[in-house]
């Protein structure tokens, strides 16, 4: 993939009522976003690890592009959950992060 960026999602895709474009979190340190990304959807470093790496080889190279997509997709995923039992720590089971993400970019 080209160093331009050529697949970016929608933001459309999540129906939060605040803006991702305007969020401080987006500035943290890494070691800091994923703290507060692992406090507000109980993910650990590894499925963290995996999103990011996951949208990055997708073609989103710049950090605040990706974090936005990232928090879009874990809005996304947490969405789904609702009404659904749901475990502290959000799991997806062998091969259904990367399921999950490819449904997140075809919708």
């Amino acid at each position: 993939m080209s160093a331009q960026e050529v697949n970016v999602v929608p933001l459309s895709t999540t129906k939060t009522h605040y803006s991702f474009d305007s969020s401080h979190y987006l500035n943290l340190p890494d070691l800091q976003f994923f703290a507060w990304c692992n406090q507000k959807y109980q993910i650990n470093r590894g499925v963290y690890n995996t999103i990011e790496q996951w949208f990055y080889d997708y073609g989103v190279v710049h950090i605040h592009n990706r974090r936005i997509q990232m928090l879009a997709f874990l809005e996304f995923v947490t969405e789904e959950r609702h009404g659904q039992i749901q475990e502290k720590i959000l799991r997806f089971g062998h091969g259904g992060l990367t399921k999950k993400l490819n449904e997140f970019i075809n919708n």
